[in-house]
């Protein structure tokens, strides 16, 4: 049986002080409690809509008993994982790298799930140096795409500053309304995940000035990873490897399918959103997805190096962070 609760974004202060209550939690909970899996309604969690809608993780054998939670930002499920609330969640790379850091690093990423999926749409410029004095938007206060902006922007010589007086001005607004102030014309563009990158392309009339992928060694760097904690894989594991094994399942069925799985998402989207993505702007979202069990742990090195550099961070050492011990398991046993 699933169960579905509904979180409110939360912010993730105090989250060092957390690790302990993850533990007593934990320790507090009996062999027959639910297994809980965490997901944003994103297309960049498309293997957790899936997967919750045709019940693959429930049915997973060895899984048991399953409660789906859903969240609406990245440090809402963080601070959720790591005060012992929450045993697995899709995230962004940047909640994930951030929380190991100041959590304890409590965290680990064992298996990727998307990469990709992130660009800079702009209304009017043709160059980068045409940004200075320019108003950009970007999800969150240093997110994955503010980070990814920032970072950027300084590499083209662009300064931003909190207070606003840099080169360039970034606003951290919600995706919907980053779509709302592009239309209107308050900003000249955003950094921003899929599908709201085809969007502003598509409805705002926008074009894209920066494919984030083309920044990337190899073209790749993780958009969505799948997290737990030490805590559950000392209480859990078997069951998180059977977890894994449904998300592997996912994830190839979308490597081998890409057009039926698309609809599939889409469809699990517009169930949970009331809003299913029209189908021009879901295969330019989707063209620009790709469906993967690698974190790309070099990435993930060099997004933590970088928010250290913007001064997000002041420790960019996440050895430890990433372990596919569980993957391997759960690739094993798939393929018996």
């Amino acid at each position: 049986m699933r169960v579905f609760h509904f979180l409110l974004p939360v912010v993730v202060a105090g989250l060092a002080v957390l690790g302990a209550g993850c533990k007593r939690e934990s320790a507090a909970r009996g062999p027959d409690a639910p297994l809980r899996l965490g997901f944003f309604p994103n297309i960049t969690h498309a293997q957790a809509l899936v997967g919750n809608a045709e019940g693959t993780f429930a049915s997973q054998p060895g899984v048991g008993r399953l409660e789906v939670m859903q969240f609406n930002a990245g440090p809402a499920a963080m601070e959720a994982l790591v005060a012992g609330s929450l045993d697995v969640s899709y995230v962004g790379s940047g909640p994930a790298i951030n929380t190991f850091l100041k959590a304890g690093r409590e965290l680990r990423v064992i298996a990727g799930a998307v990469n990709n999926g992130a660009v800079l749409v702009v209304r009017t410029v043709k160059t980068p140096a045409e940004l200075k004095g320019k108003k950009l938007a970007s999800p969150q206060l240093g997110n994955t795409q503010d980070i990814a902006l920032r970072y950027w922007l300084e590499q083209q010589g662009l300064t931003t500053r909190l207070d606003g007086t840099g080169d360039v001005q970034i606003f951290p607004l919600s995706n919907p309304d980053i779509l709302g102030q592009f239309l209107r014309g308050g900003i000249e563009g955003a950094w921003v995940p899929e599908p709201w990158g085809a969007r502003l392309v598509a409805e705002g009339k926008g074009r894209i000035l920066v494919n984030e992928k083309d920044l990337w060694p190899g073209g790749r760097f993780p958009t969505t990873v799948l997290v737990t904690t030490r805590q559950v894989l000392e209480t859990q594991r078997p069951r998180v490897v059977a977890l894994l094994r449904a998300h592997v399942r996912l994830t190839e069925r979308w490597q081998e399918d890409p057009a039926g799985f698309t609809t599939a998402a889409n469809a699990a989207f517009g169930q949970l959103t009331s809003k299913p993505l029209p189908a021009g702007i879901l295969q330019q979202a989707f063209s620009r997805l790709e469906p993967s069990l690698d974190p790309v742990p070099q990435a993930l090195a060099t997004a933590a190096e970088h928010a250290k550099t913007l001064g997000f961070i002041t420790d960019a050492n996440i050895d430890g962070l990433v372990d596919l011990s569980l993957l391997d398991e759960a690739r094993a046993g798939a393929a018996k």
